[in-house]
Order: C-alpha cells, then structure tokens, then sequence
C-alpha cells in the first residue's frame, strides 16, 4: 500500500520577502520530514514535495496562508517510496525559466480548457491543434495522439520553436499543453503575442487531465522530475527509469535492453567500444596537434639541467666539485655562473661558491631563455585503448630529453597531450628513424610490456635504403656493438660489446646504386641496424652519423629541411598488456619506399625473413 503523498503545485501571484519567505517553508518542511523541491520568484510558487499524507495537508494549509496563494489547487498522487532524496527551498527570477519580456500569466492569461472539455472536442473531432510544450525527452514516454511536439531541449528554447512553425496555424485552434501546466501559463501568451489568433492551455496540464478524464486520447505515460520517472494514466509509478548518462528515459521494455547498463549507457547513448575508442583516438589526436602549435621548444623558457655529484667529488667546495666534472668548460665558467645563482642547490636555493657537496646530491644548473632546435612534431596517434597506445612517428624528432632537446622530444609532448596521465614509450626509436613506437598508459601496463622486448618476445620489421647492392638477397650480421657512446652519441663495433642480431631481405636493388632492405632486429641495441649496414658496406641513404666510406659525421639529429635518413619502423607486433592477444602495428610507407605494384608485392611476401645461408661478422 503507498505510504508517499506527493503533491506538485504552482501559482503565478505576486511574492514579496522572499529571504524570509524561503527560510520559512524550509524550517517548515523540514520540520515535517518533507522532502522535494519548491521555487519562489516575485511572479510565484513551482513545488513538487512528498511525505506522509498528514503533513503534506499541513504543508498546503500554510502555503494558503501565504497571500496570494489563498487558491493554491495542488495534484496529489501516491507512492510506495519517498522519490526525493532531500528537502530544496530556492529563490528564483522566474518560477518557471522562460527569458521573454512582456509574458504577465497573472494579469494577461491565455483562456484555458478544462480536461473534459478538451475530451468532448477530440471525441467530436474537432479540428484543434494539440501542441506539446515539453522537452523532447518528456515527450518521448507519452503524449496526446496525433499532438505535435515542440522539437526542444529546454523550456528556454521554446520561443525559437514558434518561430519555425507554419504560418497557416496562426489561423487554427491551438491547446497547449504541458505536465502540470506551469509551462503553459507562458507558453500560451507567447503564442497569443507572436500573431496566433485561438490559444487555449489545458487546464493542469497532462496530470490533471488523467485525473479527470484517464488515458482517452493519450497514448504512454507521463514523465515526471523526479525519481518515479513516470506516471500512468492512474497516476501510478510507471517503472520507467532514467539513463543516468543521457537522461534519457527509458520504459519498462527498454530498460530491459542488454545496452541497459545502471549508471553507464542506454540504447539511446550506448557506444561500443571500437566506436568509443575510435571517438576517443581522434580527441586525442587533436590534443596531440594543439600542444605542437607552437612548438613548446620554440617559446622560450628556463631550463633546469641537473647535475649529480659522484662519490670522487665529495667534500670538495662545490665550484672545485663542478670543474672536476666538466674541466672544458672552465673554473672561471662556473663561478660566474654560481655568482649569477644560476646554480641550484638540492633545497632549490642559489649555492654558495664555498659549499661544500656530498656524495649524490643533486644541482641545478639554471639556463634562461632557453631555444631549442626545431623537429617535425607531426604525430599521428594510430591506436589507443585503456591500457596502449601506438603512434607514428615522425623525423627527426627526439624520444627523450637529451643534449639541446628537452621540450622539443616526443616524451614531452606525449605528457602534454595526456595531462593528467603519464604515456610511457616501451621501447626507443633514433631521433632520426621514423616508424611506429608503441608504449603504455599506466606504471602498471608499462611493467608488462617494457619485459617482452628485454626477452626479444617482440616481431619488428623495419625499411632501409642504403647505399649499394649486397651480394646476397638474405644475410645475417652478428657484431657486437659498444654499450658506451662516443661524445656525439655515436657507437662503434665492439669484440667485448653487447651481442647484437640483424636480418636482411633485399627487396630491390636500383639503377642509381642504392637498394631497398626489409630488416628484422632480434636484439634491441642502440643505433644496432644504422651499425651493422654501415660495418657492412652498405650506410643508409641520408645517416648523419654513419656516411659512406667508412666516415662519421658531426651532427647527431637532422634538421626538419633535410633530406631524411630512409630508416623506417614499419610494423610492430607484441602482446597486448591486458588481455594477451597478439597485436600488429603497422604504420603507413614513406615517400622514399617504391609505390609499383611488384615493390610492394615482394615487400607483402616479405612478412617474414628467411634464414640466411651463412651470418656474418
């Protein structure tokens, strides 16, 4: 048996006192173990309240001492619930949002009719215009047959819809209509101001219309604000519920549809996850494209590089520590700099010149105005889920901070574009290499993909040009290569290094005296591929570092304005860090790979390299 009243009620009367007024019925209501909400404005009283029968009764007794309010007529209807979670008196400009100028529902009312007249008009047939005020998602659980809808979000937008009606109504009866008939009381009059010659507002709206007269003519239910969500013709809780996402409601039956998820999606805004995840790619990628617009590196900006103090110079005063450490750049260098307090102690305060440091304490070298070189920024994000990412890359841009690029890196801008999250690369590209780099969301994915390529579990296929044409169309190398690097970064061929595997394909050899390689890294080296072709004979075409002849160039990192090194990171496969599925990456050729059919054909089959004959090195 219901044990809730719930009552909805206005009345358009002039309000004065409305601080008082306000803390009044709140004390009142609360008082009663009422809840609801109820807005006052000078042109009136809006509430929706329930509670026990008896002190709902009390409630409109005093709301009818209120002058003004003496002919308050409110709608009850019962619940087995209280559908309010807590008690809201409000002081508004407007009982009722609506924002035109000139609407007097007090002074200037529209005529209305009453439900059982309306009822005899439609049984007779009566050639009548039934327009629905109400937003389009009331709209959606129930109306008259045949009515015709507002075609708004919101009560405000109302005046825009009128606008966009037929001329040949204003000549036609017109009832509107609405959920208790508040939205009428302007509704209404706007209609009667914007030319419409016969407007009449349904007299307390749909509720009291199933009150008196029950479902004729109407086909669903009626939404309501609050969280019965719908009522019957009988004015009974309907069991219509409210998606949590949209607020969109939802029937019985719908409700029941598998996409139905409490609190997350609806049929009306379920999205499955490629399309969500797809929606989500393209809002990233356009992150991506803003951080870069300018380049961060281009704005000037203080940079803080941090020096550590080894063991060998503990105790030493701090200028005697750091000329110790970087002798090339001079005693006199450093004092300078520690008199301008360009050098930062680990509390973050400018150093003393006679200081004295400890073993594994960190500095601060201080450099302002920072400018760094310029890179080609253009990242394409090509996949992202809750736990991965994949992006092409593009050259010459730097992964990490190092030497004079800081901002200007990939990891940078990647931390830009996820703010607040932290993207973790799980492996390293050259600053010059193009090609796809996969890497993690979160510390916890990060662990699960960084191993498999520790444990060589991950396929990669690269593309080089280089120059010459090998003798053999497969071939192995093995040469070890030095852990250490030269003062440009470089690395060298080393006995005692790091063992180090490649594999070749010859996919095309040219008339201009290059050739087009596939190649398969089986172990993850610095530089390891740019290496062993230049050990080989055979450089990559555009290397800055590794030129022909056996010759080492000088500058580490390309220019955007030069001819790239045609070193290409094609495809990636590894396991997914969450759910185990093998996943393939593959990013799109550059301009230097052939584009006829029988290039493409042989680079196709070359999926995977076969074994060589013989390895060398």
């Amino acid at each position: 048996m219901p044990r809730v009243t719930n009552i909805s009620a206005y009345e358009f009367a002039p309000l004065r006192e409305l601080r008082e007024l306000r803390a009044h019925l709140l004390d009142f209501c609360k008082s009663h173990d009422l809840k609801g909400t109820i807005l006052i404005a000078p042109e009136g009283i809006n509430l929706f309240v329930a509670g026990r029968h008896l002190a709902i009764e009390e409630l409109v007794f005093e709301l009818r001492t209120i002058p003004g309010l003496e002919h308050l007529q409110p709608k009850y209807s019962e619940s087995q619930d209280q559908p309010f979670s807590r008690m809201l008196v409000r002081i508004k400009k407007e009982i009722i949002a609506f924002g035109v100028e000139g609407i007097d529902p007090v002074n200037r009312p529209a005529p209305r009719i009453k439900p059982e007249e309306l009822k005899r008009w439609l049984d007779e047939g009566r050639p009548v215009v039934l327009y629905d005020t109400r937003n389009d998602y009331e709209v959606k659980l129930g109306t008259f047959k045949g009515a015709l809808p507002a075609g708004i979000d919101r009560f405000r937008d109302f005046p825009a819809a009128v606008e966009k009606l037929p001329e040949e109504m204003k000549e036609a009866p017109v009832v509107t209509f609405c959920t208790g008939g508040i939205r009428c009381e302007k509704a209404a009059p706007f209609l009667q101001q914007s030319g419409f010659k016969e407007v009449y507002q349904l007299d307390g709206g749909i509720l009291k219309y199933f009150e008196i007269v029950g479902n004729q003519h109407y086909e669903g239910e009626c939404f309501v604000f609050d969280q019965r969500v719908g009522l019957d013709p009988a004015l009974r809780e309907s069991g219509s519920v409210v998606c949590f996402a949209c607020q969109t409601p939802l029937t019985a039956d719908e409700a029941e549809d598998p996409r139905y998820v409490e609190g997350e999606s609806c049929p009306y805004c379920y999205v499955s996850d490629g399309a969500r995840r797809e929606s989500e790619r393209v809002a990233r990628q356009a992150a991506l494209d803003e951080v870069i617009d300018p380049l961060p590196g281009s704005v000037p900006y203080d940079n803080f590089k941090p020096i550590r103090m080894p063991v060998t110079q503990a105790g030493k005063p701090l200028v005697e520590a750091l000329d110790g450490l970087f002798p090339f750049f001079g005693r006199d260098s450093w004092l300078e700099l520690i008199d301008q307090g360009r050098i930062l102690g680990p509390d973050g305060e400018a150093a003393k010149v006679d200081r004295r440091v400890k073993d594994g304490e960190e500095y601060l070298r201080v450099l302002p105005g920072t400018l760094e070189p310029p890179v080609n920024a253009q990242i394409t994000l090509i996949h992202q889920d809750e736990a991965m990412w994949a992006i092409d890359k593009p050259a010459p841009l730097p992964m990490h901070p190092s030497g004079r690029f800081h901002r200007n890196t990939l990891e940078f801008l990647l931390r830009q574009a996820w703010s607040p999250e932290v993207p973790r690369p799980a492996h390293r590209l050259d600053a010059n290499t193009s090609g796809v780099v996969v890497g993690a969301r979160t510390r916890h994915f990060a662990k699960l993909m960084q191993p498999q390529f520790a444990r060589g579990e991950v396929e990669k296929r690269y593309l080089a040009k280089v120059y010459g044409h090998p003798p053999e169309d497969c071939f192995r190398i093995e040469s070890k290569i030095s852990a250490s690097a030269t003062e440009l970064g470089a690395r060298e061929i080393d006995a005692d290094g790091q063992d180090a595997c490649t594999e070749f394909r010859v996919l095309e050899r040219f008339d201009d005296g290059t050739a087009l390689l596939l190649v398969e890294p089986l172990t993850g080296r610095t530089h390891q591929i740019r290496i062993h072709l230049w050990e080989s004979g055979h450089p990559i075409v555009g290397d800055p570092v590794y030129l022909p002849n056996r010759q080492r160039g000088d500058q580490p990192t390309l220019k955007p304005s030069d001819a790239p090194m045609q070193l290409h990171a094609w495809w990636i496969r590894l396991k997914h860090p969450l759910t185990g599925e093998k996943m393939r990456f593959t990013v799109p050729l550059p301009p230097w790979v052939p584009k006829d059919a029988a290039s493409r054909n042989r680079l196709l089959s070359g999926d995977r390299l076969s074994s060589p004959a013989s390895p060398t090195g």
